[in-house]
């Protein structure tokens, strides 16, 4: 396999600045626009804001700098530029980032920005209210402790202890944490951060991961709020309302099979919009778009015969729409929803491809701005009219990197396979675009499983990297996949993960290996999560691939689900209990088949990933070595489910590209040549 020295290495992918957000100015002729870069030691990133002019009249102009992290832009109603900000406070020193995020504000007419909120456990979030001199902030807050003590109470106790947690129900981690005593609070100032008062001052954990909004007349506040566990261990989670002006609290009648999210007002506040998703007996679960009349309560279902899952959520100038990005059939394009006649519109045109987000109206315009995507470019700010098949357009190139430089590397291709479920599946196929092959090439399976590979730029997971190696990428959304409907989706559930997600793969497998671009003999499989569970089962089912390359991956599903920081979810996914019906459960469990799994195999596993802990890949290499199966182990002590880290990245493309090109290479290697 010849060696590649240009192209798209893991070095250059983590110098690439990462935009984050987007917001346009109240006069909409430029953006605030977050974008993550490196620092000088290449160990971390740090957010800045730049300002982006919409007619690209002058070059991107930074906002912030220095090593503390300013993210999160919002303005406020007078034109200034509010933001989260991790610097420190006391102007005599510079000491750098400040462990604790507080509201700052750079002032319309110039000038430093100040701090206006000194929260003590800092700022979770934080939003201006459009139209008024309001501001509203998410922030942590120890419980039964006076405020004037939150900050000497919380130090003391990280430096002094004591250090114990004490549970009396689920859950008890998330993702890569324990969850600890303080809970986020809702709290409300005037627009310069003073008049503060608590507005959920009984709060314990309901609102962790919360989603909320602030009306735009600065009235009222939403927030989710989980209840406790319902019979199923799983939470329910409904809508709190809090008036600004009283102090008073309304809550929406939960159900326990029904979580509300993103919820999110109306420009005039008399409606609210939400996702909701319903957990039924029917196989897999549902969501769906919902519209509140706030004055008389009437709820509904809106346009309850589109057959996608909405994400973001927009309301129009008007009232009379939403703006929505969902997955479709391998993009992630904007959708219009109509209040009046329910229809939904795809706004930016499927020839453009791509995946959206971050999405705002641009003031005083009929156009919306964000950010976009695609397999060739990383994130960088767009614009698009509001209008169906509308051509999106690039504002900047903030990156570094160039949709031109992404094509010079690729081909892409769309596949159709037919399989044996009645479905075609779609795949990406990405080859390098300067050699004809035939290349060696790799199955990577994505996660979820309700996900889809889209036409958009990985950060974590960048065929890019290893085309630039010579080494081709098919990317398959099998059954379970989004951007096909509830029905494609349903098929995953029910403890179903290893029956038609595997036959998908497999048909899309041999229809790759007859590809004149593909070697038909040097090919293996990847996959992170749920990509690394296929892959384990792959490994388990057959040998005709090369080697294996699983990634956080789940090996053995009693032990997970008695592990991971969401056992309720798992269960509810396979459809019985767990503990009674334990032969049930593990029908479709990878460690079953280890007996038959003699494919060469790596192994990576970050140790604080509490989603799929550690002891899956550690249960696996023991069993692989004990087999005599070549098999080797990459673990990351200090990072989660995902490698965030930019030498940490480096070091995992460096080991997948190694691993893959030594069991790739044309001879294959015998135990005495490695």
């Amino acid at each position: 396999m010849s060696e590649h020295s240009t192209g798209l290495d893991a070095v250059r992918l983590t110098q690439l600045g990462r935009v984050n957000s987007v917001v346009p100015s109240p006069c909409g002729t430029w953006l605030a626009v977050e974008m993550a870069e490196l620092n000088e030691e290449q160990s971390r990133y740090i957010s800045q804001l730049w300002k982006v002019w919409m007619d690209g009249s002058h070059e991107p102009l930074r906002l912030t700098r220095g090593p503390s992290n300013n993210k999160a832009p919002c303005f406020r109603q007078d034109g200034s530029l509010g933001f989260l900000s991790n610097r420190d406070t006391d102007e005599n020193k510079a000491t750098g980032p400040n462990p604790r995020f507080q509201v700052w504000v750079l002032p319309a007419i110039g000038g430093e920005p100040q701090p206006i909120t000194d929260e003590p456990l800092g700022v979770l979030s934080f939003q201006f209210a459009k139209a008024a001199n309001k501001l509203v902030v998410l922030t942590p807050v120890l419980p039964n402790v006076p405020h004037e003590k939150q900050r000497s109470t919380w130090e003391d106790r990280q430096k002094n202890g004591p250090s114990a947690l004490h549970y009396k129900a689920m859950p008890v981690r998330s993702w890569d944490h324990w969850i600890d005593e303080p809970g986020p609070h809702v709290i409300s100032f005037d627009g310069q951060g003073n008049e503060r008062r608590d507005l959920t001052p009984d709060a314990g954990h309901e609102h962790l991961q919360a989603s909320w909004d602030l009306s735009q007349d600065g009235s009222t506040v939403v927030v989710t709020s989980r209840t406790p566990l319902m019979e199923d261990h799983l939470p329910a989670q409904s809508l709190l309302f809090l008036d600004l002006d009283s102090g008073g609290q309304r809550y929406l009648e939960h159900q326990p099979t029904v979580i509300l999210d993103q919820p999110c007002f109306s420009p005039d506040g008399t409606q609210l919009a939400c996702l909701r998703r319903t957990r039924t007996s029917e196989p897999a679960h549902y969501v769906s778009l919902w519209l509140m009349t706030l004055a008389t309560g009437e709820e509904r279902e809106v346009a309850a015969r589109w057959d996608r899952w909405a994400s973001t959520l927009l309301w129009s100038d008007n009232g009379d729409s939403l703006f929505v990005t969902a997955d479709d059939d391998g993009d992630t394009p904007v959708f219009q929803v109509s209040f009046v006649t329910d229809r939904v519109q795809r706004v930016t045109t499927k020839d453009s491809g791509g995946s959206h987000g971050s999405l705002c109206t641009l003031p005083h315009s009929h156009s919306l701005v964000g950010f976009r995507h695609t397999v060739f470019h990383p994130p960088e700010p767009f614009v698009v009219d509001a209008a169906p098949d509308a051509t999106p357009r690039l504002l900047a190139n903030l990156s570094g990197f160039s949709p031109e430089e992404g094509e010079a590397i690729a081909r892409i291709e769309r596949h159709h396979t037919p399989s044996d479920g009645g479905a075609e599946i779609q795949s990406f196929l990405l080859t390098p675009q300067a050699e004809d092959g035939p290349h060696p090439w790799l199955l990577w399976i994505h996660g979820g499983p309700i996900n889809q590979w889209r036409d958009g730029w990985h950060w974590r997971w960048n065929p890019l990297v290893l085309v630039s190696q010579g080494i081709a990428i098919a990317q398959p959304n099998p059954s379970g996949s989004t951007g096909r409907g509830q029905e494609f989706i349903a098929k995953i559930w029910g403890n179903t993960w290893g029956e038609q997600c595997y036959q998908d793969l497999m048909y899309v497998t041999k229809s790759l290996t007859q590809h004149d671009r593909l070697d038909s003999q040097r090919y293996g499989a990847m996959g992170g999560s749920f990509g690394g569970y296929m892959t384990n089962w792959l490994a388990g089912h057959t040998d005709q691939f090369r080697c294996m390359i699983t990634h956080a991956s789940i090996v053995h599903f009693s032990m997970f689900h008695g592990t991971t920081d969401v056992p309720g979810w798992f269960a509810m996914g396979m459809d019985c209990d767990p503990y009674a019906a334990t032969d049930a459960l593990e029908k479709d469990s990878p460690h079953r088949f280890i007996a038959d799994w003699n494919t060469p195999t790596l192994i990576i596993h970050g140790e604080k990933d509490y989603r799929v802990p550690i002891s899956e890949a550690l249960y696996l290499f023991t069993a692989l070595q004990h087999k005599g199966v070549r098999s080797e182990l990459l673990v990351f002590p200090d990072e989660n489910h995902w490698i965030l880290k930019p030498r940490n990245i480096r070091a995992w493309y460096q080991s997948v590209l190694q691993f893959a090109k030594q069991h790739l290479a044309k001879k294959i290697l015998r135990p005495t040549d490695v």
